[in-house]
Order: C-alpha cells, then sequence, then structure tokens
C-alpha cells in the first residue's frame, strides 16, 4: 500500500508551479523534479541531471556562497527553508527564486536532500519596489515637514517680537497677535505630531528581517535627503567602504532608525552644516555612522538620551519639538537585531552615532 502513495499526488505535482525535487547524495546528481522544472527553468525535466551543473553557474555570485552553505546545512540534517537566492535566465534580467530542503534517508541507507523550489521573481519585484518607495516616502516627509514648520516656526516668533513691541496696543490687537501664536504652535504640532506617528506606527511592529545588502539601500535612502538638500540648507554625503555589505534585517524598521538619526541631526545642525553618513565592516559586524556638525548633545543629558519618555529632550534649532521617545525605540529595534548603538557627542561641535549588527559572510 506505501507504494502507492506517490501516485495520490500525480495529479497534484503535474499541476503545481513550485518545482518538487529529490537528489541522490550518493550519486551526486538529481534523480527526479516535477513537471513545473520546464516552467520554472526553461529546460526539460527529462534532462534535468544534466541540466543542474549549468544552472549553478547562472546563480548570482553574491548568492553562490549563500546556496553552498544552506546545501551543506541541509546534508548535515537541518531543515533549510525559505531561502531565497538570485539567477540570470537565458533571456537575461533577473530571476528570484526561492529553496526549501530536508534530508532523507531510506531504510536502505540511500540519502536524498528533497526539497522545492519556487519562483518568487513577481512577489520579490513587488517588495523591492515598495520598500524603495518606502524609504523614499520617509525621506521626503521627513524634509519637507521641517519646511513646513519652519515658515510657521518663524511667524510665531515674529508675533512674540510684535507682542514685545506693542505694549500699549489695543485688547483686540494682543487678542489677534495671541491667535496667530496659537495658530503656529498648533500647525507645527500638526506636522511633528503625524512625521512621530508614522515613525511610532511602523516601530511597534513585529520584526520582518531578509537578507539584504545593506550599502545599497543606505545609498537609496540619502539620495533622496542629497536631492533635497537645498531645502535644509544642510550637506548631505554618503560612503562606504565596500559593496554589497549583507545584513539580516527588517529593512522597514531599520529605515525608521536612519530617518530618526538623521532627523535629530537636522534639528540641532545649523544651517551651512554638514550631515555624513557611512557604512563599513568590521570583522564579523556592519558599523553605520551618521554624524553631523551641530550643537551637540549637552553632558548631562547624554547618560539620559536611551531612556524611555527621557528627559534629555528639547526643540530643534528652528523650534522643531520632541516627543522624548524615538532613542528608546531606537535602541530597541536595534536590539533586536542583535546589534549595538552608542554616540560621542562635543557641545558646538556635533554628535556621532554608531550602529553596529552582525554582517553576513562576504
Amino acid at each position: 500500500m506505501l507504494d502507492d502513495y506517490p501516485q495520490l499526488f500525480r495529479s497534484f505535482l503535474q499541476q503545481s508551479s513550485t518545482v518538487y525535487f529529490a537528489y541522490s547524495v550518493e550519486e551526486q546528481r538529481v534523480v527526479y523534479v516535477s513537471p513545473a522544472y520546464e516552467q520554472v527553468f526553461g529546460g526539460s525535466a527529462d534532462l534535468a541531471g544534466e541540466q543542474v551543473p549549468l544552472l549553478l553557474t547562472r546563480v548570482h555570485p553574491e548568492d553562490r556562497q549563500l546556496l553552498q552553505q544552506h546545501w551543506q546545512r541541509a546534508l548535515a540534517g537541518e531543515h533549510v527553508q525559505g531561502v531565497e537566492v538570485r539567477m540570470t535566465p537565458p533571456a537575461g534580467g533577473e530571476q528570484w527564486l526561492c529553496l526549501s530542503m530536508s534530508r532523507e534517508q531510506l531504510p536502505d541507507g540511500t540519502v536524498y536532500l528533497s526539497g522545492t523550489v519556487g519562483d518568487i521573481t513577481q512577489a520579490k519585484q513587488a517588495s523591492l519596489n515598495a520598500q524603495k518607495f518606502n524609504t523614499k516616502k520617509d525621506a521626503t516627509l521627513e524634509i519637507l515637514s521641517h519646511d513646513l514648520a519652519a515658515p510657521l516656526i518663524l511667524l510665531q516668533q515674529l508675533t512674540n517680537h510684535v507682542q514685545a513691541e506693542f505694549t500699549t496696543a489695543g485688547e483686540s490687537v494682543h487678542h489677534l497677535l495671541q491667535l496667530m501664536e496659537h495658530t503656529c504652535q498648533q500647525g507645527v504640532g500638526l506636522i511633528r505630531d503625524f512625521v512621530d506617528n508614522e515613525f511610532m506606527e511602523s516601530a511597534n511592529v513585529e520584526l520582518k528581517r531578509e537578507r539584504a545588502d545593506l550599502v545599497a539601500w543606505l545609498r537609496v535612502a540619502l539620495h533622496e535627503y542629497e536631492q533635497l538638500q537645498w531645502h535644509t540648507h544642510l550637506q548631505f554625503t554618503f560612503a562606504a567602504d565596500e559593496q554589497p555589505l549583507y545584513v539580516n534585517f527588517d529593512i522597514n524598521k531599520f529605515q525608521q532608525v536612519i530617518n530618526n538619526l538623521i532627523s535629530n541631526a537636522i534639528k540641532f545642525t545649523p544651517d551651512g552644516g554638514s550631515i555624513c553618513v557611512s557604512v563599513a565592516r568590521r570583522g564579523m559586524q556592519a558599523l553605520v555612522t551618521v554624524a553631523d556638525t551641530g550643537v551637540g548633545i549637552p553632558k548631562p543629558m547624554q547618560p539620559l538620551l536611551f531612556d524611555k519618555f527621557t528627559k534629555a529632550r528639547r526643540p530643534g534649532l528652528r523650534g522643531e519639538k520632541t516627543n522624548g521617545l524615538g532613542m528608546s525605540m531606537i535602541q530597541t529595534i536595534v536590539a533586536l537585531h542583535q546589534g549595538h548603538i552608542w554616540f560621542e557627542s562635543t557641545e558646538g561641535e556635533g554628535t556621532t552615532f554608531r550602529i553596529e549588527l552582525p554582517a553576513l559572510a562576504a
């Protein structure tokens, strides 16, 4: 009866868009692939055993070591699931595949690796496009909030000045000036609350980590700030020692970390100053640095900076407010990535934040 079980799945295997395979460890060759092989790889299923060596040469150079590592894990008896690798199809472009496999030993001692391969190109491209859009959206939102709040803050300051100058003005004039000041405060508060809420909502979600090139992602993020630096009157630069530098991280959450650090740098760096983001490999760690030439953090505030609802909060140079929760959340997100964040700051010279994350093998 057991020998008849495979027939129960014949219809399923014939129609599935996922490739099912069996690899003989002793013979070192693929002994079975399901019909979806032809759809996914473009070759004949009957010739899969001969075609696999050619397919392996089409694996993206940056993913070959990753594939080899997981293959060895499966041979050692570990169940490997959801490994994403890139291939170059014959027609060109980039194809994303998702691989799962495990070691099976039959009663006669024969050992096989069996598993599945699925084409996830469309889903992966949609995800990458969404991540790029998110990165651009958050950077643009931060800069626009700075731009929108600045004239309101200036108007509020002018209103205070007019009130001080015209002490003999009538009650109606003072009432109008107070209304202007209150309206400006409300406008600035609404803008900052909107940006802060975007950060809060994004940060309070379970991590979804994936292998990605940290340098490529940071380059996209800083490009948005560089494009709009004439808005902020600050100079943005990006530097990297090597590329690619792969890290297993939640892109959306880490994006919130970087955007918050840059946002703080903008708040406390005078016009004409600079903000530099850099990334480098330090042994088994990826080191991300965000440095500014701003006013620095007062010494009494430094030990309290990462406290939840910290008292080490102050308005930005242009009157921007802060909720005092951001740095605590940043530290939490970094810690969830098995990372570490710290800073050095000198009043009047600037602040440098550094983040270490575990880096994947080159």
